[in-house]
């Protein structure tokens, strides 16, 4: 049997509120067609756009077997290309990020415009087209001072999101912050898994005593279910969008992304471990209301976000293999905010630094569980797991949809 048949045959016969079949987690064949049809298809956040302020400023990322780089051309244009030089496929941009007056590949100088034409390539033979060896672009669109691309040749429309997106993000101005702090860790898990666990704080009073000082552990605001019903979420609402903030809950029709706005804890205004601010400045002048809680961006299968009203903490999830995931994390601060005046590194990225590493040894626990044959999927909690519900149904539905159109058959490998 061929994978797509055998994939769609457990896709259709799965437990529904059950997790996946142990293959989803661990197989490497499976993966693939994660690959294939999910990372390959859809839009996937990659950075920021305050990372990359100025022309040719740039960053790089690896999505599956494509190196991309992001940069900014000269006409202030952000640009998502393939980091495949067309002489003979050699990475031009080998820093993690840079700034750079033209792209030059280290291997022989190919060099390139930081729109992605081909500018010269020494000693080639009469006849060659500098015109048709540009560098191959990637799909690019921006929205709120995020940046998404699509490997896709033909990209999903990007114009539902930015419809509802816009919106709630344009009062906290991304555009204008810049990133104060950065980590990456690797989870010994599948993508996946990530994703699962952070659907749900079934889990948080047990794991994360940082976070739980602040962000509530009601399953109406991890969850996706009850949120309209519940009078305090309902009246900080009121409250923000009173305010000019957009904060009830909405979700795409795909259940791809959604956005929402929800209060903390104990009157907190930012995830601190005193529930104070982290810092001083105002991440933007339009939203300084007071305790305007979390605003919370979904969107499957890279990115989660917190939207605070003195920082944003950003989330993007890249799978490196199928039992390996890298979650990066970013704090955005207010562009002129200073670091040890307006606020204490330390401060600012304690919470979910520890949140992080906590989720992390979760991830790695839950994936070698499952790797025991003697796994099978277990029951979620309606009351409290209905986020993680909502993303295996996602999951489930995409790869059903994808596999029965019939992408190239993969053969199992014996």
């Amino acid at each position: 049997m061929d994978i797509q048949s055998e994939m769609l045959r457990k896709l259709e016969t799965r437990r529904e509120g059950y997790s996946l079949d142990r293959d989803f987690y661990i197989d490497p064949d499976y993966y693939r067609q994660d690959l294939e049809n999910i990372w390959y298809k859809d839009w996937l956040f990659i950075g920021h756009d305050c990372e990359i302020p100025r022309a040719g400023n740039y960053f790089t990322v690896q999505v599956g077997d494509y190196p991309i780089v992001i940069v900014r051309d000269r006409q202030g244009t952000i640009r998502a290309l393939h980091n495949s030089c067309r002489h003979r496929g050699s990475r031009v941009c080998t820093q993690h990020k840079g700034s750079s007056a033209k792209l030059v590949c280290p291997y022989h100088q190919w060099t390139y415009e930081l729109d992605g034409k081909l500018l010269f390539a020494r000693q080639m033979p009469d006849g060659f087209d500098p015109a048709a060896h540009s560098l191959k672009p990637v799909h690019c669109e921006a929205v709120g001072g995020y940046i998404f691309i699509s490997l896709a040749d033909e990209p999903m429309e990007f114009q539902p999101f930015r419809d509802m997106v816009s919106g709630y993000l344009a009062p906290h101005r991304l555009g204008e912050t810049k990133v104060a702090f950065e980590s990456t860790i690797i989870e010994k898990g599948n993508w996946k898994l990530v994703w699962e666990n952070n659907r749900e704080c079934y889990h948080c009073a047990a794991n994360h005593p940082e976070l739980c000082r602040t962000y509530p552990e009601a399953p109406t605001v991890t969850g996706v279910h009850g949120a309209m019903n519940d009078p305090e979420i309902n009246a900080h609402w009121q409250k923000c969008e009173a305010a000019g903030l957009p904060s009830a809950f909405r979700i795409g029709s795909t259940g791809q992304f959604r956005m929402t706005r929800m209060p903390l804890i104990n009157g907190a205004e930012s995830y601190t471990m005193s529930g104070q601010k982290a810092v001083a400045k105002p991440l933007s002048s339009e939203a300084m209301t007071g305790r305007i809680g979390t605003l919370l961006l979904f969107h499957y299968p890279t990115t989660w976000n917190h939207i605070l009203g003195d920082h944003a903490i950003t989330f993007r999830v890249l799978p490196l293999g199928p039992e390996t995931t890298q979650v990066t994390t970013k704090w955005l601060v207010n562009k002129d905010a200073v670091e040890g005046v307006d606020y204490k590194l330390d401060d600012l990225i304690h919470v979910w630094t520890e949140t992080n590493d906590q989720d992390r040894q979760i991830v790695e626990e839950n994936a070698f569980g499952i790797r025991s044959p003697a796994y099978q999927p277990g029951p979620y909690s309606v009351e409290h797991e209905g986020g993680v519900m909502q993303f295996v149904e996602w999951y489930a539905r995409y790869m059903l949809e994808r596999l029965q159109r019939g992408a190239a058959p993969l053969s199992r490998v014996a």
